[in-house]
């Protein structure tokens, strides 16, 4: 025959053992529901590698070549920003676009790893030397967006930020 006391912690240890069990359920669900809200209800992505370039070359390669005005207007409410980090500067280092419109960024890096983050959104990439980056993200409202450089790129890091102004001439 069994002790009662030795019988009775093992059914407390049962009940312990699928309370944790249970417990690890609920949260694997819920960490698996805010992904799936992060990635369908918020619409947020990951970028995407669009191509390699050769890092010694971007300088000499389109679209980086000539960045000009770095923002392009591309349809209808519609733009594409060429977008070049090097040594402690964005090119362009302001971009102004309409409110509501869809903007694209496309980027690369010359030099070293950089990133490019635009506070208050979504936009966060890692800008690495001769891959082509791309993710695209919508201005509802206008306003003033800082955006600077994420990842430590040297001593003048602290310098290497700008500005995306998003105008109320757009449809909103």
């Amino acid at each position: 025959m069994e002790d009662p006391v030795v019988q009775r912690r093992e059914e407390i240890a049962e009940i312990y053992e699928k309370g944790f069990l249970a417990l690890s359920a609920v949260m694997l669900v819920a960490f698996l529901g805010a992904l799936a809200y992060a990635a369908f209800a918020m619409n947020i992505e990951l970028p995407s590698d669009e191509g390699q370039l050769n890092p010694r070359e971007v300088r000499q390669t389109e679209p980086f070549s000539d960045p000009g005005p770095g923002v392009y207007q591309t349809g209808p409410n519609e733009y594409r920003v060429v977008l070049m980090s090097s040594a402690w500067r964005f090119n362009p280092a302001e971009i102004e676009v309409p409110a509501g419109s869809e903007v694209t960024f496309v980027g690369t890096s010359a030099d070293v790893l950089h990133g490019f983050h635009i506070e208050g959104t979504r936009v966060n990439v890692m800008m690495i030397p001769g891959q082509v980056t791309k993710i695209t993200y919508t201005f509802r409202e206008p306003g003033q967006h800082d955006f600077v450089c994420h990842e430590y790129c040297g001593i003048g890091h602290h310098q290497m930020y700008g500005e995306l102004t998003v105008t109320s001439g757009g449809e909103g």
